[in-house]
């Protein structure tokens, strides 16, 4: 008895079978018979349904052994091998001689273990059997035409010889009428890039195919089965039939028989083939193209021998192609190296702006082969070659900013950035590196006009692609249409990404040498501002100490004590917003403000209203917090004025503490006008503690707990190490610079 299995495959007529197959069945090609047998007895659990070649009905073949299906001699070709564990491919094909009683005639038997599980209850063999053919008659006789092949495969001196010579190969040896290389991109589309074809056929290179002409089942079976025949794509496949005790059909994957999906055939069928030979072309375990042979005037077997030459021919294309491949890489990335070693030494120099350095030697568009560049760094914009106007130069710095990026690439800026694009429509192409605080480099491309011929009317299949839109399927049709597509460049390459990325490294190690200049500079300056000697008061002590912000940035903190013309002792402590020189030279220009007001004046208001004067009519724009305090040294007494600066901290002899009264109004910059003083008085033998906020603040709590720590800081009285104090409250990490002075009276 036989039944049918359901499985992947294509449905079709069957004649002689048991009862029809139905959608799901596991089919094979008709040109041959297919046989699963059991290793240990030689049993046939598996046929397929078309069996007239050994002259028996399938329902006499399954169940019985080998020997009464093939003959006594012929079944022992077949098992000898299996049964000695011989690895089958070295003996493919067994010439086979079938008796009379079995149709006679001689036979090409092709054997394979089945896919899947190594270790099966019943091992069994996948036998394939064909009629005999012989490999003469197809330009010479023998291997010494895939030897010439191999010997011309090997002097070609480019890509473009190996596809040619390849090709001529193939379809010499194979007979077919047409051989196709169809190139795959990373996301599965293809381009028939090479091919070689008998006089007067219509040549098909440059047109492009979807993905979907090679689906992921047929790039498995490429990966399976090297080379696979399609001899007759208008034959009707036939089902694969089953022993009751047979259990299921192994896995075909390797069969040469089976068949391919309906959706496949007739992809062939509809460019006109009668038969059709793919071949998967790999490297790395990576399909980066295949070889369809196309056939037309009728069915085209091939000789098994020569499926064998054929793959080899395939593999050594494969090898040979990526070898050169990997010189041109080489000596292109050869090429980027050396340019990136000019750009590294360009952006050392410290004497121009970076823009300035890169981009005046040329060698930053060679290095990707742009036509344009665009750098804004350290507060400027360069461009170099042809470039949009400042309203579009503008954008495009906004998007690759913005863009969360590190690298940003777009061939066709209309569809990545339509906005963009309408105030830079000279851009088709864009290559960005982003840079630290909103600076980047960007490389742009003009737009190249193709004119594409399509296998048909482009309004019935045309795939979408970001980075090559031009796509369809090869019909029939001799007829072409003709479309000039626009607003996009040529692609960015994957190695001009990596030099791209590899110049932002490059980039970045400049910034942060040419910002450590600056804030270097910015030390030496904010240094040279404070006083390099505090008042001596007889009875008083003063220490002091500022702090550069964790991250390097230099800020705008000062600290100052004088000995005023009235006897008052001086102290100020104040806070530039902002960093680096700016707030360096502001706070220079307050200081020096400040201690002029200072010995102009009676109080420690009158001085804090000269100098909010002096802010608001030569500094605006400019906010500082301020503290001014006049402390009497015979009585300790203290006049205090704050505009946003945090209170003073009085700390007693037995290390309790009291706070000044809160700022009485906005920072200077801010406030409308100069708030009344308050008095406090420092006892004997304490202390009075001013301070900036970079000292006591914390991004995760609140300025409560800052100031909290500074008082608990003093819990061993007046005479605590100043040094002591800052590690107890200062934030490592803290990106404001903080200054703390500690003015002690003797008791």
């Amino acid at each position: 008895m036989t039944r049918s299995v359901a499985a992947s495959a294509v449905p079709g007529p069957v004649e002689d079978a048991t009862e029809a197959h139905a959608p799901g069945t596991v089919t094979v090609q008709p040109r041959g018979l297919l046989l699963t047998v059991r290793a240990s007895d030689g049993v046939v659990l598996q046929t397929s349904a078309r069996t007239e070649s050994v002259g028996l009905r399938p329902a006499e073949v399954l169940g019985r052994p080998l020997s009464e299906v093939l003959g006594p001699q012929a079944a022992g070709q077949v098992l000898s091998p299996v049964v000695a564990g011989t690895d089958l491919a070295s003996v493919n094909p067994v010439v086979l001689e079938l008796p009379e009683e079995r149709g006679g005639g001689g036979y090409d038997a092709i054997l394979h273990r089945p896919h899947g599980d190594p270790a099966p209850a019943q091992p069994s063999v996948v036998v394939e059997i064909e009629p005999a053919q012989s490999a003469t008659g197809r330009g010479s006789s023998g291997y010494g035409p895939l030897r010439t092949a191999l010997a011309d495969l090997e002097l070609a001196g480019s890509i473009e010889e190996l596809y040619d010579v390849a090709l001529e190969a193939l379809r010499a040896r194979t007979g077919f009428e047409r051989a196709s290389l169809y190139l795959l991109d990373p996301q599965g589309n293809s381009e028939i890039v090479a091919e070689s074809r008998v006089r007067g056929l219509v040549p098909w290179t440059g047109v492009h195919f979807p993905a979907s002409d090679i689906p992921p089942e047929v790039r498995e079976l490429h990966a399976r089965v090297r080379v696979h025949l399609i001899d007759d794509v208008d034959a009707d496949p036939v089902p694969v039939l089953t022993h009751d005790d047979g259990g299921p059909v192994p896995d075909l994957g390797a069969a040469t028989l089976r068949a391919e999906p309906r959706a496949y055939v007739e992809l062939h069928r509809s460019r006109g083939a009668r038969a059709a030979l793919g071949v998967g072309l790999f490297h790395g375990g990576e399909l980066w193209g295949v070889v369809y042979c196309h056939h037309y005037g009728g069915p085209q077997r091939v000789p098994y021998e020569v499926l064998v030459e054929v793959e080899l021919l395939a593999r050594s294309l494969s090898a040979l192609r990526a070898a050169q491949l990997g010189t041109d890489k080489d000596s292109e990335a050869h090429r980027q190296d050396r340019v990136l070693a000019h750009l590294a030494a360009d952006s050392r120099d410290e004497s121009v702006p970076l823009g300035t350095a890169i981009t005046r030697s040329g060698w930053t568009r060679r290095l990707v082969r742009a036509d344009g560049a665009i750098v804004s760094a350290e507060g400027r914009v360069t461009s170099v070659g042809q470039v949009p106007d400042d309203a579009g130069r503008r954008a495009l710095i906004a998007w690759v900013a913005e863009a969360g990026e590190e690298v940003v690439t777009t061939d066709c800026l209309g569809e990545a950035a339509p906005d963009v694009a309408a105030v830079a429509p000279d851009v088709a192409g864009v290559m960005g590196i982003a840079l630290p605080e909103g600076q980047v480099l960007i490389w742009l491309r003009d737009e190249v006009q193709r004119r594409v011929e399509w296998g048909s009317d482009p309004t019935v299949s045309r795939p979408v692609r970001t980075d090559d839109p031009i796509r369809t399927m090869l019909r029939a049709s001799e007829e072409r249409w003709r479309e000039v597509v626009d607003r996009h460049s040529l692609p960015w390459l994957p190695d001009q990404v990596e030099s791209a990325a590899a110049l932002r490294g490059h980039l970045l190690e400049a910034l942060y040498l040419r910002g450590r200049k600056e804030v270097r500079a910015t030390e030496e300056l904010q240094r040279s501002l404070l006083p390099h000697e505090l008042a001596d008061v007889d009875g008083w002590s003063i220490d002091a100490r500022y702090e550069a912000a964790g991250s390097g940035l230099v800020g705008g903190d000062w600290y100052d004590a004088l000995v005023l013309p009235t006897g008052h002792l001086a102290l100020v402590v104040g806070d530039v917003t902002g960093h680096g020189l700016q707030a360096a030279a502001t706070m220079g220009q307050l200081r020096t403000a400040m201690r002029t007001s200072l010995v102009g004046s009676d109080s420690a208001h009158e001085a804090a209203r000269l100098l909010f004067e002096v802010v608001r009519w030569t500094l605006p724009g400019e906010v500082a917090t301020l503290t001014v305090a006049l402390v009497d040294p015979a009585n300790g007494t203290v006049e205090n004025v704050s505009l946003g600066h945090p209170p003073l901290l009085v700390v007693h002899p037995d290390g309790s503490t009291c706070w000044a009264p809160l700022a009485g109004a906005p920072p200077l910059g801010l406030a409308g006008e100069v708030p009344p003083a308050s008095r406090l008085e420092v006892p004997p033998g304490g202390s009075l503690v001013l301070y900036s906020d970079g000292l006591v603040e914390r991004r995760d709590e609140s300025v409560t707990d800052g100031l909290a720590r500074l008082a608990d800081a003093f819990r061993a009285g007046p005479r605590t190490d100043i040094d002591d104090v800052v590690r107890a409250t200062r934030d490592e990490r803290s990106a404001d610079d903080a200054t703390l002075m500690v003015v002690q009276r003797r008791a």
